[in-house]
C-alpha cells in the first residue's frame, strides 16, 4: 500500500502504521517504505510519516540520515504543522554530525512566526543539549530569546529548556519574572507546574525571608555570652519591621487560583510554593486543595500524603480542621492507611485524642495485619507524646494482650516494653501479667521483649523471674536466636541479683549456649561467662559486671520517619524517596539582604505592549473567579490593598501616565472585591423592584431557614459517612459557628452600604472602597422597624403556640438498665478501681444535667485517702457538678456517689481527673446517645401533631428486617427503652409502636416510630430537630431491632 500510486492507499496505510505504534507492536521494519514518502506533496501523509520517524529515527539513524535535506525544506514549509514535525524529527536523530544543521535549525524555528513552533524549537533545545553540551552558550541565547516570547503556549517548554541547559542562570529570569507570574493562569497544565517549580527557587534566592516575624518571637533570648553591644545590635534589626517586596506578593497571589485546578501536580507544585516562600500565616489555604486531592487515585494519595505528613510535624494547625479526611477507609491499600495512621499521630493533641484513640481502636481489629501491627506502634507513639493518656494507652495495650490474633498480642507486648521503660518504677503488675503470657505467645521479637523486661525488672519480681528462667531452660534448644540471647541476659541480672536460686540454673543455660548452632550465642555465651562467674583468668571487668548488666537504660525515642524529610523541596522525587535524586536542584535559603529589586524592571517600549490590552481586566477577572465565595470574602481587603500596592508601585517603575495606573488601579480593585459588586448591584436591583423594606426583611428571613436546613443537612451527612459520633456532633457546631460569622458579615456590608448611599444620593458612580471603609464605622445604624404582612404574623403566632404548648411533660422511666462501664481499671488505678452507670433520674445538681452514679472501690489492703475530682477538660460549652471529697476508704471498701455532666446534647466524653491523697488519674466518661434523653409522656394526637411539624430534614428512617416474633409490641418496647431513656405513647394501631423523648439540654422533642410492614419488615423513624442525635440514635437502635 505504501508503494501504491494512489494517495488513499498511503493514507490508509500510515494510519494503520501509526495504529500499530499506538499499541505498542514493533514497526521499525517498515522504516525504509515509510521514509520514501516524506516528500509526499500530500499534508496528511506528511504529517503521519512525520510521527513515525519521530518515533524511530534514533534507531534507524543511517536511512533517515539520507532524508535531512527534505527536512531542512520542510523547515520552510507554509504549513506550521509541517514545520514543527521537521524540527522534531532532525532533533530526535542523534547523530553528532548534525549539531550545526540543527542548531542552524533551532535558531530559525525561535524566530518563526507561530508559538507552535516556537515550542518545539525550546523541546529541541533539550534533545540538542544531552547530544553536545558544548553547544551551552548558543543554546543559552536562544532560550534568552524565547524567554521575552508573550505567548502563553511557549512560556512552559521554554523555562523546562532553561531548568535543563542552565538552572543556575537566574540572571536570565529577572526581566522576565512579572510576565511569567501573570502569564501562569492561562499556561497549559504540564507549564504550570515547570514555572512553578522554577519560580519558588527564583524566590528564595531574591526575596527576604518572609518568617522573620515568627522568628523573632523565638529568639528574644539573650545569648549566655553575648555582649551589650551585639545586643543592641540584634534589637535594632529586629526593629526593622518586615514588608514583603511587591513581586513576591505578585507571585503568591497569582498562584492561588491554581489551587482550583483539577491538575493534581499543578495542586500540588502551587501547595509546595506556598510552603517554602510564602509567610506562615497565609500557607493555610493550601491544606483544603490538597485534603481534595485525597478523592484521587491510590496513586496521587499516596504522593500527597507524603507530604501531608511532612509539613503536619512542624505546622499542626494547619490540617486539624481536616482530622476526619486522614480516617483510614477499609478500601484503602496498605501503603495510604500507614500514612494516614502517620498524619493522624501528628494531629494528635489533648483535644482530639479521645476521639483518635477510639478510631485506633477500631483499626487494631482490622484483617490487615501489617496495618494492626503498625496502629498498636501509634499507639505507643501517641501515649508518648501526651503524657495524659500514657496510661490510658497502657491499659488499652494490655487489654490486647488476652488477643486471639497473635501478630496483636505481639505487637503489644513490643511497645508496652517501650512505654515501661519511660516509667519503670511503677507496673509490676503488668510486667507480671505478661510473664503469665509466656506460654501462649510464639513470636519471637514479642517473648524476647517479656524476657527483656522481666531482667530489667528482676528485683521488682523477685519470685517471677527465676520460675521464667525455669521454663525458659527447658526450652532453649527449640528457641529462636534472638530469644535465647535475652534467656543469656536473664540468666546473667538473676545470678547477680539472685544467685542462691538460679546459680545452678544460669550455669545450665551457659553450658546450652556454648555448643549452640550460631556463633553469635556462643560468643555471648563465653563473654557472660568470664564477666560473671569469678575465676582466676576474669579480669577486672568482672567487679563491675552488676553495674554493667543492671545499668539504667535510655528510654527509647519514638519519632516520626518524616523528620528529615523537610531537607527536600516538596512534592519533588527525592522527597518521596528521602534521597537526593539526579537532577534534583536543592532551594537555597534565604539571603539576609534581598538583592536589588530594580534589575526586575523593564524598559517603557516592552511594558506598553505587554500591559496595555483592553482584555487585560477581563483575564484578572477569570482568574478571580477561581476562587470559591468563602475564599473571596475573607481575603477580599487583604487582596484589594495588596493589588492597590502592586499596581503603584508598577506604574512607578515603568513610568506609565497617571490615567493608566488609575485605569489598572480601578480594574485590580473591582475584581478583587467582586462578591462585593455583586451584592451592591443586587441589593440596588432588588430596591428598584419592591421599594419597600419589608420585601427585604421577608427575604433574609427566608435565607436565614434555607441556611438552617443546609446546617442540618451537612450535619446529618457528615455524621453518616464519619465513623466517630463524637466528630460529626462538633463539625456540625463548627459549621453553625462559621456560618453566624459570614452572616453577621453580610449583615455589616449592608449596613455600610445603606450609609453610603444615604450619604452620597446625587452620586451615580459610587467607589467600592470607600464602600469598605465605611465597613470599620464604629455608630450604630439605625433600621425602621419592618411592618409585617398579616400573614406572615399569623404563621409567627402559630409558631409560637406550638413551641409554648404544653405536650412535653417529663414521667418516670419505663426500664433502667444496670449496664456498668469502666472508669478506672485497678491496675491503672494502683488498687482504687471505679465505674459508673446511667440511673435515668433527673440531676438534683441541674435540670440540664445527666445524672451519672459512680461506685469506687478500694482492691488494695492499704486505706486510701482523700479521694476527689481533679482538674477537668471538658469541651466548650460542658459543665460538671462534682461530688464531695471522700476522707478515706478502707481495704476491701467500696461507696457510690453521685455527679452531675451538661454533654450538651452531644455526646463528646468528658475528660477529668480522679484523684487520691498520692495520685492523679486521667479519666473519660462517654454517655451513649440514648442517656441524652428524658422521658416524655404524650396523646397519640400530640404525637402526630409534633411529628407533622419535624418532616422533611428533621426525620431519619431506616428498614429493619427481623423475625414475625421479635416484632411483637412487648419486645419493640423492651428493645428500645434498653437503648434509649424514652417514654411509650399509647397507640390505637397494632403494627405502630410510638415513643417520645426530650433531650436534656436544650429540651427539643425526639420522636420515635417502629411501623410493623408485611412480612418480617418494619420501619423505623426517628423526628427531632437534633438531627445529629437523631442519625445516631437510628444507627444504635437498628442492630438492636433486627437481632433475635
Amino acid at each position: 500500500m505504501l508503494e501504491s500510486n494512489k494517495d488513499s492507499a498511503k493514507l490508509d496505510a500510515m494510519k494503520r502504521i501509526v495504529g500499530m505504534i499506538a499499541k505498542g507492536k514493533n514497526a521499525s521494519e517498515l522504516f525504509p517504505a515509510v521514509v520514501k514518502n516524506v516528500a509526499s506533496k500530500n499534508i496528511e501523509i506528511k504529517k503521519l510519516v512525520y510521527v513515525y520517524l519521530v518515533r524511530y529515527a534514533e534507531e534507524q539513524q543511517d536511512l533517515a540520515l539520507l532524508s535531512i535535506s527534505t527536512f531542512q525544506r520542510a523547515l520552510k514549509d507554509p504549513n506550521q504543522l509541517i514545520r514543527a514535525s521537521a524540527l522534531r524529527v532532525l532533533s530526535s536523530i542523534r547523530v553528532p554530525i548534525i549539531v550545526p544543521i540543527m542548531m542552524l535549525a533551532i535558531k530559525e524555528a525561535s524566530a518563526d512566526l507561530s508559538p507552535y513552533v516556537r515550542k518545539n524549537a525550546a523541546h529541541a533545545i533539550q534533545k540538542l543539549y544531552s547530544l553536545d553540551p558544548e553547544q551551552k552558550e548558543m543554546l543559552i541565547e536562544v532560550i534568552e530569546k524565547l524567554l521575552k516570547d508573550k505567548s502563553t503556549l511557549v512560556a512552559g517548554s521554554v523555562v523546562m529548556a532553561f531548568e535543563e541547559v542552565c538552572p543556575d542562570r537566574i540572571d536570565l529570569i529577572h526581566k522576565n519574572y512579572r510576565k511569567l507570574c501573570n502569564l501562569l493562569v492561562d499556561v497549559e497544565e504540564w507549564g504550570q507546574v515547570v514555572i512553578i517549580h522554577m519560580l519558588t527557587r527564583y524566590a528564595r534566592t531574591q526575596f527576604v525571608s518572609p518568617w522573620k516575624e515568627d522568628d523573632v518571637l523565638e529568639d528574644n533570648e539573650k545569648n549566655f555570652y553575648e555582649s551589650d553591644e551585639e545586643q543592641k545590635e540584634k534589637t535594632d534589626k529586629r526593629k526593622k519591621p518586615y514588608i514583603m517586596d511587591p513581586d513576591h506578593r505578585l507571585l503568591i497571589r497569582n498562584t492561588k487560583p491554581l489551587l482550583q485546578s483539577r491538575n493534581a501536580a499543578v495542586v500540588m507544585a502551587v501547595a509546595q510554593l506556598y510552603w517554602h516562600i510564602s509567610p506562615k500565616s497565609e500557607a493555610g489555604i493550601i491544606s483544603k486543595s490538597l485534603v481534595r486531592l485525597l478523592r484521587s487515585n491510590r496513586e496521587v494519595q499516596y504522593i500527597v500524603l507524603q507530604n501531608i505528613a511532612t509539613m503536619s510535624i512542624q505546622r499542626k494547625g494547619m490540617f486539624e480542621p481536616y482530622l476526619k479526611s486522614f480516617y483510614v477507609r477499609s478500601t484503602d491499600p496498605t501503603m495510604i492507611k500507614t500514612l494516614k495512621l502517620e498524619i493522624l499521630t501528628n494531629l494528635a493533641n489533648e483535644a482530639n485524642i479521645s476521639t483518635l484513640l477510639r478510631e485506633f481502636q477500631t483499626y487494631v481489629k482490622s484483617q490487615d495485619k501489617q496495618f494492626a501491627a503498625a496502629t498498636i506502634q501509634t499507639i505507643g507513639r501517641c501515649a508518648t507524646n501526651i503524657s495524659e493518656v500514657t496510661d490510658t494507652c497502657l491499659n488499652g495495650l494490655v487489654c490486647l494482650l488476652s488477643n486471639r490474633d497473635e501478630i496483636v498480642v505481639a505487637e503489644s507486648v513490643v511497645v508496652i516494653k517501650k512505654l515501661l521503660q519511660m516509667q519503670p518504677a511503677q507496673h509490676g503488675e503488668i510486667i507480671k501479667h505478661m510473664a503469665k503470657l509466656l506460654d501462649s505467645i510464639t513470636v519471637p521479637v514479642a517473648r524476647a521483649s517479656i524476657l527483656w523486661l522481666i531482667g530489667e525488672n528482676c528485683e521488682r519480681v523477685p519470685k517471677i523471674a527465676p520460675d521464667v528462667l525455669r521454663k525458659m531452660a527447658k526450652s532453649f534448644t527449640s528457641e529462636d536466636d534472638l530469644v535465647k540471647l535475652q534467656i543469656l541476659n536473664l540468666g546473667a541480672k538473676l545470678y547477680l541479683t539472685n544467685s542462691k536460686q538460679t546459680k545452678l540454673l544460669t550455669q545450665y543455660i551457659l553450658n546450652l549456649g556454648k555448643y549452640d548452632q550460631n556463633y553469635d550465642i556462643r560468643d555471648r555465651t563465653r563473654f557472660i561467662r568470664q564477666l560473671i562467674v569469678p575465676n582466676e583468668k576474669s579480669g577486672a571487668l568482672s567487679k563491675y559486671a552488676k553495674k554493667i548488666f543492671l545499668a539504667q537504660k535510655p528510654a527509647p525515642l519514638l519519632e516520626s520517619p518524616f523528620k528529615d524529610r523537610d531537607n527536600f523541596q516538596l512534592g519533588t522525587l527525592s522527597h518521596t524517596l528521602n534521597t537526593k535524586a539526579t537532577g534534583y536542584l536543592e532551594l537555597s535559603n534565604w539571603p539576609e539582604v534581598a538583592p536589588d529589586p530594580s534589575v526586575r524592571n523593564v524598559e517603557i517600549i516592552e511594558l506598553a505592549k505587554e500591559w496595555t490590552p483592553v482584555g487585560k481586566a477581563k483575564k484578572e477577572n477569570s482568574a478571580k473567579k477561581f476562587y470559591s465565595e468563602s475564599e473571596e470574602e475573607e481575603d477580599s481587603s487583604n487582596s484589594s490593598s495588596d493589588s492597590e500596592s502592586e499596581s503603584r508601585s508598577e506604574s512607578g517603575e515603568q513610568g506609565e501616565s497617571g490615567e493608566e495606573g488609575d485605569s489598572s488601579e480601578d480594574s485590580s480593585e473591582d475584581s478583587s472585591s467582586e462578591p462585593e459588586s455583586q451584592s451592591a448591584s443586587e441589593s440596588g436591583a432588588e430596591d428598584k423592584r419592591a421599594a419597600k423594606r419589608n420585601s427585604k426583611t421577608a427575604r433574609k428571613s427566608d435565607s436565614e431557614d434555607e441556611k438552617e436546613n443546609e446546617k442540618s443537612k451537612t450535619a446529618d451527612s457528615s455524621n453518616a459517612e464519619s465513623s466517630s459520633i463524637e466528630e460529626s456532633s462538633s463539625d456540625s457546631e463548627s459549621e453553625s459557628e462559621s456560618n453566624s460569622e459570614s452572616e453577621s458579615r453580610r449583615v455589616t456590608k449592608e449596613k455600610g452600604k445603606k450609609t453610603k448611599q444615604g450619604r452620597n444620593a446625587l452620586t451615580n458612580n459610587v467607589s467600592l472602597l470607600d464602600l469598605d471603609d465605611f465597613n470599620s464605622v464604629s455608630s450604630p445604624v439605625v433600621l425602621p422597624t419592618p411592618a409585617l404582612p398579616p400573614s406572615l404574623i399569623a404563621d409567627l403566632e402559630g409558631l409560637n403556640m406550638s413551641a409554648s404548648s404544653s405536650v412535653i411533660n417529663v414521667c418516670t422511666p419505663v426500664f433502667v438498665p444496670m449496664k456498668i462501664h469502666v472508669l478506672l481499671h485497678r491496675m491503672s488505678g494502683k488498687g482504687l478501681a471505679a465505674h459508673y452507670f446511667f440511673p435515668r433520674q433527673p440531676c438534683i445538681f441541674g435540670d440540664k444535667m445527666v445524672c451519672v452514679q459512680i461506685t469506687l472501690n478500694n482492691t488494695t489492703d492499704r486505706k486510701i485517702e482523700n479521694i476527689h475530682i481533679g482538674e477537668n477538660r471538658l469541651p466548650v460549652g460542658m459543665q460538671m457538678h462534682v461530688f464531695n471529697p471522700i476522707d478515706s476508704l478502707g481495704p476491701e471498701g467500696s461507696i457510690t456517689v453521685s455527679i452531675g455532666i451538661d454533654f450538651c446534647d452531644s455526646t463528646q466524653t468528658a475528660s477529668f481527673q480522679l484523684c487520691t491523697k498520692d495520685d492523679c488519674f486521667n479519666v473519660n466518661i462517654q454517655p451513649p446517645v440514648g442517656e441524652l434523653l428524658l422521658p416524655v409522656a404524650m396523646s397519640e394526637k400530640d404525637f402526630k401533631k409534633e411529628q407533622g411539624m419535624l418532616t422533611g430534614m428533621n426525620e431519619t428512617s431506616a428498614v429493619i428486617i427481623a423475625a414475625p416474633q421479635n416484632f411483637t409490641p412487648s419486645v419493640i418496647l423492651q428493645k428500645v427503652v434498653n437503648v434509649a431513656n424514652v417514654g411509650a405513647v399509647p397507640s390505637g394501631q397494632d403494627n405502630i409502636c410510638r415513643f417520645a423523648a426530650k433531650t436534656v439540654h436544650s429540651g427539643s422533642l425526639l420522636l420515635v416510630t417502629v411501623e410493623l410492614k408485611e412480612g418480617s419488615t418494619a420501619q423505623l423513624i426517628i423526628n427531632t430537630e437534633k438531627t445529629v442525635i437523631g442519625s445516631v440514635l437510628l444507627r444504635e437502635l437498628k442492630p438492636v431491632l433486627s437481632q433475635g
